[in-house]
């Protein structure tokens, strides 16, 4: 979709729009942003809108925190729900620096710089991620709303009717959704979206996680995409699947080859699970999504790939005849509290890397993995445990520079690094209620 500076105009006008949302994402995938008048809009459609970046997390130092948001006409797109009686619309920024250069610290500018090393082989990487989450009673507690599993139904049910109007709402916002559902813990969903061009994609990724809670803070509930937040239940995903094309062409389909994979498919999924470890930092960055990734509850944790096999860190889906644009690659491992934008850039990053490089794949692995026993396991390499071990990979990883950019990478483990000190050295529940009646 194309949108210019003057369709932007026309549309604030037709709406009546009052307030426009500027947004941008920080180096941990929050949004930050600030909001501009329609008297406003037309200046800084032009100019951009500066602003102080000293006080976002992971951006300028005190001494170089001048920077301009530039609004990016495409991702135009109105609320659909009046907010303090007023329209309101909303536009993804650009970070640039004064004279108008990229800023390096922008992880929307990150992804782009992955992405122009397809342009020039007129290829277009897509992804289609299946963000997960649960609606609680509050913030403060994970008061579930439903004993529900995998795929049950209940119109009745208000987790349901959430799930509902938010589809509703992103379908209003021009976001095409593929199927949602209840998933396997009790008050959790999914809401798919249909793939999409990865830039895309990933504007898409936060305005979804937006209208999510959007919507249940309405009905005076909370939704979180925490990827861990119910003890002894499933945690939350971001299984995302990745293609690449060439115009209308599906590049990772072969008809004779093995599984019906290209050869550049077979080196993408190698490369895939080649540097997975070392990017584990940005596809998983909480301490908490290290809850999630442990053995038995169906995320995955061993380095390896299938086809039918749920239990692989990657899963190539079965082929369907006369449904070659299908053909993908999952990854399993990543969970929706991830920075979309880095994370897409890393994922890419490494499949890049397989194909360049021509990584051998191995033979696929059929087995559940996670009923494995004893030395079965040893198999196999593991995911990093902790945010530690992740941080120590991602730190002496080349791959992990390359796609974040020296700025970015130094801030993120900077970042990571104080908060796993801050957890390390917390006394928890769990220690009191253990230790303090023994000891």
């Amino acid at each position: 979709m194309t949108r210019t500076r003057e369709d932007v105009l026309r549309l604030i006008d037709e709406a009546e729009v009052r307030y426009i949302r500027l947004c941008f994402t920080d180096i941990l995938g929050q949004i930050k942003g600030m909001t501009i008048t329609r008297a406003e809009i037309e200046q800084v459609l032009e100019e951009g809108q500066g602003f102080d970046g000293s006080s976002i997390q992971g951006f300028a130092r005190i001494d170089e925190s001048d920077l301009m948001a530039m609004p990016d006409p495409v991702t135009f797109r109105i609320i659909p729900w009046e907010i303090a009686g007023e329209r309101v619309a909303q536009l993804f920024c650009d970070i640039t620096n004064p004279d108008g250069s990229p800023y390096d610290g922008d992880p929307r500018y990150v992804l782009r710089r992955a992405l122009k090393n397809l342009e020039k082989k007129n290829w277009t990487f897509y992804v289609g991620p299946e963000c997960e989450y649960f609606y609680f009673q509050n913030d403060q507690e994970p008061g579930i709303l439903d004993q529900s599993g995998y795929f049950d139904y209940g119109s009745v049910d208000i987790g349901t009717q959430l799930r509902k109007k938010t589809v509703n709402a992103l379908e209003l916002l021009d976001i095409p959704v593929e199927c949602a559902h209840h998933e396997v813990a009790p008050s959790q969903h999914e809401i798919d979206l249909k793939y999409q061009e990865a830039l895309v994609m990933a504007d898409f990724v936060q305005v979804y996680k937006f209208v999510v809670k959007e919507i249940a803070q309405e009905n005076d509930l909370y939704a979180t995409f925490m990827p861990k937040p119910l003890f002894g239940e499933n945690g939350s995903g971001m299984h995302t699947h990745m293609s690449i094309f060439e115009g209308d062409k599906n590049l990772f389909f072969d008809a004779r080859g093995d599984y019906n994979l290209s050869a550049m498919a077979r080196h993408f999924v190698a490369g895939i699970l080649k540097h997975v470890k070392e990017m584990t930092l940005v596809l998983n960055q909480w301490v908490n999504s290290y809850k999630r990734l442990v053995p038995g509850y169906e995320a995955p944790v061993y380095v390896a790939w299938g086809r039918r096999n749920r239990s692989s860190l990657v899963r190539v889906p079965m082929y369907r005849v006369g449904k070659e644009r299908a053909t993908r690659v999952e990854l399993r491992s990543p969970d929706p509290a991830a920075n979309p934008y880095l994370a897409f850039a890393c994922m890419l990053t490494a499949g890049l890397r397989g194909i360049e490089e021509k990584y051998e794949l191995e033979p696929p692995t059929e087995r559940n993995i996670f009923e494995l026993k004893g030395d079965e396991r040893f198999e196999f390499e593991t995911l990093p445990g902790s945010l530690d071990d992740a941080i120590r990979l991602a730190e002496d990883s080349q791959l992990v520079k390359d796609a974040l950019g020296e700025h970015v990478f130094d801030k993120l483990i900077e970042n990571k690094k104080i908060e796993w000190d801050q957890y390390r050295t917390h006394v928890s529940e769990f220690e009191m209620a253990k230790y303090l009646p023994m000891l």
